[in-house]
Parts: structure tokens; C-alpha cells; sequence
């Protein structure tokens, strides 16, 4: 079964790229002053790209950060997730690297996830060279693959990427096996409760793994079917996750089928309600809509703060 690895894994970055260094690049997020903001720069990495290669199915993340180092400067990391065996990988890793350099005139670092089934393929140098003339560039990868035989390891984990990892994982591994990618699917989405993460973490997860282990139509409909009866025998605030993730789904696709990118913008925000009448207004709004800035009109008004009540109820002054 093929899977769909480049959304989950964008999104997985965009929401949770603390956790995901702490888990793959403990040195490096060991450097960093996560008490300055950190900035995701998709629209200026975008700029750099050769057209040629914007519509290649790939992860490529840019993001600004600061180091621990008692001086005012920041620097770039630039991640990389590669999910095939690619020959120009190398030299695409050092083309990028150089052209964020030029661009910034600030130090680079580029970071591989090699996210493949081929236990062999490392790759992590890229040199050229002509008549004493060289170049030579080095980047840090991890492999994903190295982590499996450590389930145990990654579902005890609390740190929410490693939920993201061991999906991924199950997915390459259950790859001919729908019937234990539905197992593996569903014990991952419960070990979200029972580990006791917040309601809202539970939500961006859940849609995560259900984005990486796509399952066939009859298998799917038994995984939020065996989910949902889980989640209402504990009684817990989180038991319409199906139905909110359902509607999640509905929106983000119109909004990606009528406005493109422009659409796509708003769902980070519309994701923060995690509130089914809220949904529902804006799939009423959706369908109604003529352009993205009529939904993100109606979004603004549902996550403004609900006006103060004056005293007295009626308005009207308290009698003396």
C-alpha cells in the first residue's frame, strides 16, 4: 500500500519541530534558546527553489532559530525528509545548503531524515572537484530505520514525535499487510489517551497517523469505528475526535479544492477551535464562499473572545 508521507510530515515539522529535534537531533536542539521565537521560512525556501523542482514530492523545511551562544545572532536550519532512494540527493543537500547561504549570509545547517525502506542507503557527503578545485559538504542524516525494533521505546515516549516516527515506521513495515497497519493504527492512536496527552494534541496526532497509515475503504471504516467505541468507554472530553476529524477533513479538503494555497493558509488556525460547531459553521461558510478572505472572516469572528456582559444583564443601571 502506498502511503501519503509528505502532508503528515510538513505539517508534523510546522507544529511540532521542537520535539522533533529534541528526539533526532538532541545536540542540536540542545543549542538552540527556545525561549526566542522560532520562524518557519516555507515562502523565502520556496523562492530558492530551481521551478524545475517545486513540483517534486518532497518535505523541505527552512526555519530561523537562535542559538545559546550569549550573542544576539540567528541561523538557519534547513530540514530535508526523504522517503525514496534519490542518486542527486547528495548534491540537491549541498545546492540548497549554498544557495540559504547566499541568500542570508547566515550559517546553515542542514539536517536528513531519511525516512526510505533501504537499511543501506546512508547518504551524508556530497564533493566535486576539477584540476585541485574542490568542494566538499557534510550534512548530519538519521535514519528512520534504525528506530524500528525500538516500539517500545518510541510509544512510552512522551515527546509527540516520536508517535509521528513510529507511525512511519509501522506504515513501511505494514506496507502488504493492511489487516496489522489497521492494529498498529489503532494501538498507536489509543496509546494517545491512555498516555494522558491534552485533548488538543490527541486531535493533531490522531489526524497525523490517519494521514500516514492510510488504510483500505472496509479497513478504515473498522479503525475509527474500534477508536470511537474506545474513546466513549472512557468518558473523556475527547470523544468526538472521530466526528471533529471528520469535518477537519471536509474543510481542509474544500478549502484546498476552491482556494489552493491561499485556502490551505487557514486551516492551522481552524484546527486551534477543535470545537464541532465551530466546524460546522464554516463548512456552512465554505460553501457559501466566494473567495479564502470570506472563511477567514468568519473564522476571525469564532475565535474572537465573546463580548463582556455589562452588569445589570439588561443593561439598564441597578436601581440606587
Amino acid at each position: 500500500m502506498a502511503a501519503d508521507f509528505d502532508s503528515p510530515w510538513k505539517e508534523a515539522l510546522d507544529v511540532y519541530f521542537r520535539a522533533f529535534l529534541l528526539l533526532l537531533f538532541p545536540e542540536i536542539h540542545a543549542d538552540i534558546d527556545w525561549s526566542r521565537p522560532v520562524e518557519m521560512l516555507d515562502k523565502e525556501f520556496q523562492q530558492l527553489v530551481p521551478k524545475a523542482a517545486q513540483g517534486r514530492r518532497t518535505v523541505d523545511k527552512l526555519v530561523k532559530v537562535w542559538r545559546k551562544n550569549g550573542r544576539a545572532a540567528w541561523v538557519l536550519i534547513h530540514v530535508e525528509v526523504q522517503a525514496h532512494r534519490d542518486r542527486a540527493f547528495t548534491k540537491r543537500m549541498c545546492v540548497y545548503n549554498c544557495r540559504i547561504f547566499d541568500s542570508h549570509d547566515r550559517d546553515v545547517a542542514s539536517l536528513a531524515v531519511l525516512a526510505d525502506d533501504d537499511p543501506n542507503w546512508r547518504p551524508r557527503v556530497y564533493r566535486r572537484g576539477l584540476w585541485g578545485c574542490s568542494l566538499r559538504m557534510t550534512f548530519p542524516p538519521v535514519k528512520l530505520l534504525d528506530y524500528a525494533g525500538r516500539e517500545a521505546e518510541l510509544e512510552a515516549s512522551d515527546n509527540p514525535f516520536a508517535k509521528v516516527v513510529l507511525a512511519h515506521l509501522k506504515t513501511l513495515e505494514t506496507r502488504d499487510n493492511p489487516n496489522d497497519r489497521r492494529a498498529w493504527k489503532v494501538r498507536i492512536a489509543r496509546g494517545l489517551s491512555e498516555q494522558g496527552f491534552p485533548t488538543e494534541e490527541v486531535q493533531r496526532l490522531t489526524k497525523m497517523i490517519d494521514w500516514l497509515m492510510e488504510l483500505p475503504t472496509a479497513l478504515e471504516r473498522d479503525f475509527w469505528r474500534e477508536l470511537h467505541e474506545y474513546e466513549e468507554g472512557l468518558r473523556m472530553p475527547y470523544v468526538t475526535t472521530l466526528e471533529r476529524l471528520t469535518m477537519l477533513k471536509m474543510i481542509e479538503r474544500g478549502l484546498r479544492t476552491k482556494f489552493g494555497e491561499e485556502g490551505a493558509a487557514l486551516i492551522p488556525a481552524i484546527e486551534d477551535m477543535f470545537d464541532a460547531e465551530k466546524y460546522m459553521a464554516i463548512l456552512d461558510a465554505l460553501v457559501q464562499a466566494k473567495d479564502a478572505d470570506e472563511v477567514r472572516q468568519v473564522c476571525a469572528k469564532l475565535a474572537a473572545p465573546p463580548p463582556r456582559r455589562k452588569k445589570g444583564g439588561n443593561g439598564k443601571r441597578g436601581a440606587k
